[in-house]
């Protein structure tokens, strides 16, 4: 029998299911005529926002980061305007010859241009900071899914002569080292952002509004004088090359408002292109590198002898055998000096004579004078790795530590802290902070170290040091009086002193008004001459001599030769 003679099929349906069937889909369809008009007409926010979400775009307008200049305005940092290529790799579709072709302008392997167009992402960042020119050209290519977007990259017109104080940028215009990150906040700006319509293709149709304009970073003004910086560069330059010597430092501050007027160090980098860059290079020694200051720190012993009323500028000293056991350790001089003012064991630098006056006085004084002095801990600049030294307790003193260290053994400081010291010889006794940007208004109240007296007691010992008998007459600067102390340091390594040293000079200038601190420190000279009056002293004197004519600082003495140096040196200052 067939299917269409069944006598199932001849029975009727009961009329309620068709009308039920119809009053179903006419439901159906009055509620999909309600939703569309609900979303059309009333509620039409929801079909907006999914087709924008197709076209529309908002991208970020990049803010210029801040200039950095010197403190006559000469530029030192500066954002300039650059391209970077991205795509669109599914829109990607390129011919073979058009990727060889934009690799060959990129400067890219074509194989690393195909991976990255090969990729599932929706977006892939091909070659960031190219010049303007080049992604014009690449432009005119018009190859599909390939764009451009603009960005900004740090140029430095010093290069490597400020290389230390600024530091640079990465990819991201973010700070890394030196001004560029200690001053990050202020220099970096805010973004701006801006609403596009875009086609499948990424290319922008239409600007729609502009969100939020960007809000360019704030200009730096630094105390650093350019003149001084390169002068200072020079100079270290040199003598490093002179002494075949590991590395250098030297910092100038002006013991007026606490200004750093200019940091060196050495090696150096090019911050304008870092390929191939070190760790080396990159240390900014002056603030990371702790060393032994030997010497150097004599002025400050004798300053707390006389404070404490211990001593007086002409309080005789007996150094004489030229050596002094203490325990089962033995202080020496090189030369045997025998009886000495106070004034002299500064200038002849007499490790027995810095000794006894140290250990004349508690260890407590002498760890507070050197806390109050700055030593033991970073000075806070916002260098990135700026370290404080190393000060150990005084209640961990033995005698012996506290008669090495009155000559710079046993404790450990960097150059910048040395060079802030001397400005309580500078100044009356007190120390300001030091500042990196230009100082406007008037210099902060300093911290009370040391008497008036004492101060000018002990920069009269420190002219000692430069003139006739002492130390550093290669420290001379004609027209000037100058005043400072070598330093000469054998290097830790290993927990025992090695036969390298370090070289040092720190002094002040003109002597009668200070303006200027100066501190020259050269590391492992090994030419075999390492004494900080031969290889340290004469880089202070060329640098402040030019620092002083360039801020047109009045002279205070004849314009008379350097002194003669009896002997055919200048006096050894002891280690």
């Amino acid at each position: 029998m067939k299917f269409s003679s069944s006598p199932l099929l001849s029975q009727p349906l009961p009329i309620w299911r068709s009308r039920v069937l119809q009053l179903g889909l006419l439901v159906c369809f009055m509620a999909l005529l309600g939703r569309s008009l609900y979303l059309q007409c009333i509620h039409n926010d929801f079909l907006r926002e999914k087709g924008e979400a197709r076209y529309e775009r908002v991208l970020e307008i990049p803010a210029t980061r801040g200039r950095i200049t010197d403190r006559h305005g000469q530029m030192l940092a500066m954002s300039t305007p650059v391209k970077s290529i991205w795509a669109i790799p599914d829109d990607a579709q390129l011919q073979p010859a058009q990727v060889r072709d934009l690799a060959r302008m990129l400067e890219m392997d074509v194989r690393d241009l195909n991976r990255k167009l090969a990729s599932e992402k929706d977006f892939v960042s091909i070659k960031r900071q190219i010049p303007p020119e080049l992604a014009d050209q690449i432009a005119a290519l018009k190859l599909p899914g390939i764009h451009s977007r603009l960005e900004y990259r740090r140029y430095y017109p010093g290069g490597d002569v400020t290389a230390h104080m600024l530091g640079f940028t990465g990819m991201d215009d973010m700070g890394q080292e030196g001004v560029e990150l200690a001053m990050n906040a202020a220099l970096l700006g805010k973004a701006g952002s801006r609403r596009v319509i875009k086609d499948r293709r990424g290319e922008i149709v239409e600007d729609v509004e502009s969100i939020r304009q960007p809000m360019e970073g704030r200009d730096i003004t630094l105390a650093l004088d350019d003149k001084i910086q390169y002068l200072a560069y020079t100079n270290l330059q040199q003598t490093v090359a002179d002494f075949k010597a590991k590395a250098g430092g030297i910092v100038v501050i002006d013991a007026k408002t606490g200004e750093v007027l200019a940091l060196v160090n050495l090696p150096t980098y090019n911050p304008n292109n870092r390929q191939g860059l070190v760790g080396a290079q990159l240390r900014n020694r002056a603030l990371t590198d702790t060393f032994e200051p030997g010497s150097t720190m004599k002025p400050f012993t004798a300053a707390l002898a006389l404070e404490q009323g211990k001593v007086r500028y002409d309080t005789m000293i007996q150094t004489a055998p030229g050596r002094m056991t203490i325990g089962n350790a033995t202080i020496h001089d090189a030369h045997m000096h025998g009886m000495l003012t106070v004034a002299q064991v500064i200038q002849k630098s007499s490790n027995v004579g810095a000794a006894k006056m140290a250990l004349s006085m508690p260890a407590q004084s002498m760890w507070q004078m050197f806390d109050s002095l700055g030593f033991g801990s970073p000075l806070k600049l916002g260098f990135p790795g700026e370290v404080g030294g190393r000060l150990r307790p005084w209640n961990k003193w033995q005698p012996i530590d506290q008669a090495t260290m009155s000559y710079g053994h046993g404790i450990s400081v960097t150059l910048i802290q040395l060079a802030r010291a001397y400005m309580a010889f500078a100044r009356d006794g007190d120390l300001i902070p030091l500042t990196l940007t230009k100082a406007d208004g008037p210099a902060p109240v300093g911290k009370q170290v040391f008497s008036a007296q004492t101060a000018h007691e002990v920069r009269s010992m420190l002219e000692m040091v430069v003139n006739d008998g002492g130390t550093a007459p290669k420290a001379f600067v004609p027209g000037y009086r100058v005043g400072g102390k070598t330093g000469t340091a054998h290097k830790l390594e290993g927990g025992a002193y090695a036969n390298k040293y370090v070289a040092s000079f720190v002094g002040l200038a003109p002597a009668s008004d200070p303006r200027l601190i100066i501190a020259v420190m050269v590391d492992e000279p090994s030419t075999g001459i390492y004494y900080g009056g031969d290889v340290a002293a004469p880089v202070f004197s060329r640098v402040m001599a030019g620092a002083l004519r360039t801020l047109g600082v009045p002279h205070d003495a004849p314009l008379h030769p350097a002194p003669a140096v009896a002997d055919g040196g200048p006096v050894k200052e002891e280690m």
